[in-house]
Formats: C-alpha cells, sequence, structure tokens
C-alpha cells in the first residue's frame, strides 16, 4: 500500500508542476490611443515648456540678484579659489572637526610661474 501512495504522491506532483509552468505569454501590450502623433506631440512640448509644477520656485519667475561687486573682482576669486589646493577640504572630516597644521600651510607652492 505505501508504493500505491507513494505512485499517487508522484502523479499529484508532477501534475502540479505541470500546472505551474502552464502560464501563456500575450506578448506586449498594445496602447489604443485616440491621439494623433502630431496632438501628442504638441501636448508633449506644451508640458516640457510649462516646466516642473511640482518645484518649489514654480511660477516665482527669474529671481533677479541685486549685486554690488564687479565682475572682474568675482572672477578674480573665482580664479584664486579654484587655484588654492585645499579648496575642497572639510574640517568635519578630520577629528573632532580639527584640521591638521600640515594641512594648513602647504610647503609647496602649487602657482605657477610665468617662464620667460
Amino acid at each position: 500500500m505505501t508504493t500505491r501512495k507513494i505512485l499517487a504522491v508522484a502523479a499529484l506532483s508532477l501534475l502540479a508542476a505541470v500546472g505551474a509552468q502552464a502560464e501563456t505569454y500575450d506578448g506586449v501590450l498594445t496602447v489604443h490611443s485616440s491621439l494623433s502623433r502630431a496632438d501628442a506631440q504638441g501636448q508633449a512640448v506644451a508640458a516640457a515648456r510649462a516646466g516642473n509644477i511640482y518645484g518649489d520656485t514654480y511660477g516665482s519667475g527669474v529671481l533677479a540678484v541685486a549685486s554690488t561687486v564687479d565682475r572682474a573682482s568675482v572672477r578674480a576669486e573665482a580664479v584664486a579659489a579654484a587655484h588654492n589646493p585645499l579648496q575642497s577640504l572639510d574640517r568635519r572630516a578630520f577629528y573632532r572637526d580639527q584640521v591638521p597644521v600640515a594641512y594648513l600651510k602647504p610647503r609647496v607652492s602649487f602657482t605657477q610661474q610665468a617662464s620667460r
């Protein structure tokens, strides 16, 4: 009788395995749109030009900044900052937020001298 039970369980498990793999594939879903390509493209262009309506500054327009510093001095500060080798040095990266003395004053000059 145990052989009958083993055969019955094997047959049921075989049926379950075949049934689990009997899935059909219908392919990629097709989209049935009532709009023409030109209409859809027009809506896409309008949505792109509308901007991000969920952004923080939506509807505020262009913000004007009044500056008293001239363009040449801003450029000079930017060039000096770009040539500073310790520009990206962050105090939080060091123990107890203390930058070691070795990093504060570089021993080698990183500026290039013009050759004559």
